[in-house]
């Protein structure tokens, strides 16, 4: 039987954003295998990919820092269970796991090796300094030898294709371009807009995103400061959660944001349909995206946008048509986007309409899928 291997750094996105592409897999007669760090902290997962007859195995992974003797682990614990497993395909995703997977897999003689760029974060910020402008250095040679060991990479919009073959990373490597993970649109379905607000000029806004500098955090709490000085009954939410990251905010600053009434704060939410559906509009200030998958199902269920032209994110606006563009990092701009739509409520259902439209024709997970499968020769 056909063996295919994916490699994450954590169960829950597996089952979050890949799910559908397993099954997928799993009906082209792949037997699926799922190498995780940490099965345990996701019972929930674990038991769902199990009653699919899904292989779930584990590796030693430290997601933060560069400790070379705990990456060292990491490739050997990847090298054994590869050797064990002898997938013919291994897909793998995140920055770590696309690096040490690719090597791991390399060595252990698996013939194809597709990486999935799903975004790229904190190691290709251009602001480095100091000891991490030394760390920065040693991580892009050995992030350029593991693309150099892929049958193929593949990303997730064409300007971080660009950005990675102007550092060099990609002398004589296939690429591929795919629309983000897709969104299934029979779980993310069209839903009512939240008409008791519309009716007195208040449109309800949403942030979903982990709490991190470069996901805008902080200029969306400046814009959600800066409306509630002359619209205090707009209403704020915001999902997400705190991290190990070294650009998370501090709790006590999330603290001093839920006491001060500006936001009504959900945490960390296994499913954000019930948000999305309680808001009329999504908020992603992101500095640069894959592409965003909070914002493609909140297109999905019919809902205005406002991001930023940062990679990743403009690629799901049309400016004015489904949402606005902003500048990254300009809370000012963002607050001017806000009260734009407070000021014309009724732009919020064509823009919902046109986000829908987009998603069904370019984001839909089926499509998406199929442009993936083609990509790995499945």
């Amino acid at each position: 039987m056909k063996k295919f291997c994916i490699i994450s750094n954590d169960l829950y996105t597996v089952r979050n954003l890949r799910a559908d592409l397993l099954a997928d897999l799993a009906e082209k007669s792949y037997q699926i295998h799922i190498l995780v760090p940490n099965i345990t902290d996701c019972p929930r997962e674990q038991a769902y990919f199990k009653q699919l007859g899904y292989h779930i195995h584990p590796y030693f992974l430290k997601k933060t820092g560069t400790n070379p003797i705990h990456d060292s682990q990491t490739i050997f614990s990847l090298y054994q269970q590869l050797k064990r497993i002898q997938p013919h395909k291994v897909l793998s995703y995140t920055i770590k796991p696309a690096m040490y997977g690719t090597l791991a897999a390399y060595m252990a003689g698996v013939a194809e090796r597709y990486i999935l760029l799903s975004g790229l974060g904190y190691a290709f910020q251009t602001t480095h300094t100091g000891y991490f402008k030394y760390i920065k250095k040693i991580f892009d040679r050995l992030f350029r030898f593991s693309l150099s060991k892929a049958t193929r990479v593949i990303f997730q919009n064409s300007d971080d294709l660009a950005l990675i073959e102007q550092l060099g990373h990609l002398n004589n490597v296939s690429t591929g371009v795919v629309s983000g993970s897709g969104v299934n649109m029979n779980h993310f379905s069209r839903q009512p807009l939240v008409q008791d607000h519309l009716k007195n000029n208040l449109p309800v806004f949403v942030m979903i995103a982990r709490l991190l500098r470069d996901k805008g955090i902080y200029e969306y709490m400046e814009a959600v400061q800066h409306i509630k000085k002359t619209y205090p009954d707009a209403v704020f939410h915001l999902v997400g959660w705190i991290d190990q990251n070294p650009e998370a905010i501090h709790t006590s600053l999330l603290d001093d944001w839920i006491d001060e009434g500006l936001i009504n704060y959900w945490g960390k939410l296994d499913d954000v349909r019930s948000v999305i559906a309680q808001s009329n509009i999504m908020v992603l200030p992101s500095y640069r995206e894959g592409t965003p998958r909070s914002v493609l199902e909140a297109m999905a269920m019919g809902r205005a946008v406002i991001t930023t032209n940062a990679p990743g994110c403009k690629e799901t606006i049309v400016d004015g048509v489904n949402g606005y563009q902003v500048s990254v990092g300009s809370a000012n701009d963002l607050a001017q986007a806000m009260q734009k739509i407070i000021i014309q409520p009724h732009d919020i259902t064509r823009m919902g309409q046109a986000s829908y439209d987009m998603v069904k024709t370019r984001y839909d997970v089926n499509l998406v899928n199929q442009h993936m499968i083609a990509l790995m020769q499945c």
